[in-house]
């Protein structure tokens, strides 16, 4: 079932840095070298999630929105997080237009209640200006009046420099062999549209087909987070009897794009490793380790 285009309504934040990216992108950037880091913290503080925003994603990507009664989903961060980790990115000397998410670790001090306000500081955290590339990390601190500090995130951007076109020129090493699946994910030709309605993040490499092949796919790609999102719930309704409360800590790599439409497949390796690839052997598109709370 595609999701509604009413929960466009509860994107502005993020929208207005979508147009705020689009107008610099025709300005010349600025020039210089890679920013002075960490940089100065913003601070906002938000509403709380709409219940019906929140009950929909969670469906979105196979979760049971009765297990969030309480709690937010730690994998909804981005909704939140990226239009304030944008405004920390104001002034850099690189065509912010064309980034692409290489990764994130997230720490969990504490579950996020859910229908409080948020408060969310972000900052940039470190830069690594290369030859053909940057890396820029982003710390983003979410927390609520009565459990500050909850979630720390850290957000991992690659900006190609100097002409380069695609995702991030690197290797991609096959996954185990001896993987574990633990299920699988069917994802349509409008996963990343839909996605894009619940979160806002409405890069069209996510789903407009002529944008996506500028960018060297054949097809629109999901988002990095869309496959870290779906890969959680799966690792959470099968290794954790769907307690949504145990994950403590992620540290997620998107490897190469997911072109849509697609099936592939979640795997674990050992007891720590997530990883969401069409077989064992190749290449993943995600690949995470993570920690959790002991059972009781």
């Amino acid at each position: 079932m595609s999701v509604s285009n009413r929960f466009l309504l509860d994107q502005g934040p993020m929208l207005a840095t979508l147009a705020r990216v689009a107008v610099s992108a025709m300005r010349k950037p600025a020039t210089g070298g890679a920013p002075a880091t960490p940089g100065e913290w913003v601070e906002v503080e938000l509403p709380p999630r709409p219940d019906a925003l929140v009950n929909a994603y969670v469906r979105h990507v196979g979760g049971d929105p009765g297990a969030y009664k309480k709690t937010l989903p730690v994998h909804l961060f981005p909704q939140w997080a990226m239009p304030v980790a944008a405004r920390t990115l104001e002034g850099v000397p690189y065509q912010m237009v064309k980034v692409l998410n290489a990764g994130c670790s997230v720490t969990v001090n504490a579950p996020l209640p859910r229908g409080e306000a948020l408060v969310v500081r972000a900052r940039l955290g470190s830069v690594d200006d290369a030859a053909r590339r940057a890396i820029l990390t982003q710390r983003v601190v979410t927390g609520t009046r009565s459990s500050p500090d909850a979630l720390v995130t850290d957000i991992r951007a690659y900006v190609p420099l100097e002409g380069a076109k695609g995702g991030a020129k690197k290797e991609h090493r096959g996954l185990a062999l001896d993987a574990r699946e633990i299920g699988s994910l069917r994802l349509g030709a409008d996963a990343g549209m839909d996605f894009a309605r619940l979160t806002g993040d409405l890069n069209p490499i996510h789903w407009l087909a002529p944008y996506a092949r500028a960018f060297g796919y054949k097809r629109p790609i999901l988002h990095g987070f869309a496959t870290l999102a779906r890969a959680v719930e799966v690792l959470q309704r099968g290794r954790f009897a769907g307690d949504v409360t145990r994950l403590r800590g992620m540290d997620a790599r998107f490897g190469r794009p997911l072109v849509l439409p697609a099936r592939v497949h979640v795997y674990l390796v050992g007891a720590d490793r997530l990883a969401v690839a069409d077989a064992p052997g190749a290449a993943p598109y995600l690949d995470a380790t993570f920690s959790t709370e002991p059972s009781p």
